[in-house]
């Protein structure tokens, strides 16, 4: 569901503090001052992906400051990357000054202050997420925070590809499925710092995760499909199936392992919701890609200790006893 905050039905003299308000309750305590003598029309459309808030601005001229003070209010343990479509845009923290153009993306950091001056009317995506959603040490932010992301190649070009598709189909994902893709776009902003810190580790190096994180979208993108493959997978990202196998080895898990563990998480998940209208068992299983009921059943029952029908009889009251399968994204059911 979307969370749309517009100030187009405002009176001009309101906008101003409505637009404050807003941009301070989208994401963190800030002081929003509009350069402009009557206001534009604003708004903020917002998705949530797991742990993250996927939000796209649109507003007239402005400067956007995070101060001591305000930090003190809260907030402090976010960050945002905001990927600018629109108009330049102004960023100065711990002393760097960066200028960003339709096309790049910048980090700023919600525990120090900083400022953002935009004068022109502009438009951009602000992703926006607790710190402790993705693994980075303060040295792996610093390279990543108040600096400016060509997107003209490399990894910065990959992140920014995949931050703009997910932005897209933000709206129209099931909650699960979105909370894993958001999960793999944190994992790409991990593999960035390290790049930038230079620490590719000899057994998993950057170009390696960077692959396996477009592998897994691409997995969790098609997992209905019964006739997704490893050659099929293979071939959409120009890799051969034995370098798909090295890959996955990284995370000590095998490709198909881990298909199975995504399509018996979606169908755990969907058994579980209360709907006047639900699907049988099967039509469940046929949905994330089990063409045979009995093996799907099989599958249920080794991963969780009780049957598919047993598991839906019995949702709410928790999972059951026995070993859950490898999530990809630490994501709750819902």
């Amino acid at each position: 569901m979307s969370v749309v905050l517009d100030t187009a039905p405002l009176p001009f003299a309101e906008r101003a503090e409505y637009w404050h308000e807003a941009v301070s309750r989208t994401f963190i305590p800030v002081d929003v001052s509009l350069l402009e003598s009557t206001p534009a029309a604003a708004t903020i459309t917002s998705h949530r992906l797991g742990a993250l808030q996927v939000s796209l601005v649109q507003a007239g001229p402005q400067r956007v400051v995070r101060s001591a003070g305000l930090i003190a209010r809260g907030g402090e343990d976010h960050l945002t990357l905001a990927l600018q479509h629109r108009g330049a845009a102004r960023l100065v923290q711990d002393g760097h000054q960066v200028l960003l153009q339709p096309g790049s993306f910048a980090i700023s950091d919600a525990r120090r202050p900083f400022a953002k001056e935009l004068p022109e009317r502009f438009a951009f995506t602000a992703f926006h997420w607790p710190r402790s959603a993705v693994s980075l040490s303060d040295e792996d932010l610093r390279v990543l925070t108040a600096t400016a992301f060509d997107t003209g190649g490399g990894t910065a070009a990959l992140v920014a590809a995949y931050l703009e598709r997910l932005a897209r189909s933000a709206g129209s994902l099931e909650p699960a499925l979105a909370c894993r893709l958001a999960t793999t776009a944190l994992d790409l902003l991990a593999v960035l710092a390290h790049e930038r810190r230079g620490r590719s580790a000899p057994d998993a190096p950057e170009a390696a995760l960077a692959t396996l994180a477009r592998v897994k979208d691409h997995i969790l993108r098609h997992l209905g499909d019964p006739d997704l493959s490893l050659e099929r997978i293979a071939a959409a990202h120009h890799v051969s199936v034995r370098y798909l196998h090295k890959i996955f080895r990284l995370e000590g898990v095998t490709v198909a392992r881990w298909i199975q563990h995504q399509r018996l998480d979606m169908c755990r998940r969907a058994l579980a919701r209360r709907t006047a209208n639900r699907a049988t068992v099967a039509a469940v299983a046929g949905r994330w890609g089990f063409v045979s009921a009995s093996h799907f059943s099989r599958a249920f029952r080794a991963a969780y200790g009780v049957s598919p029908s047993e598991w839906r009889a019995s949702a709410g009251t928790g999972l059951p006893p026995g070993p859950r399968p490898a999530a990809a994204s630490g994501c709750e059911a819902r």
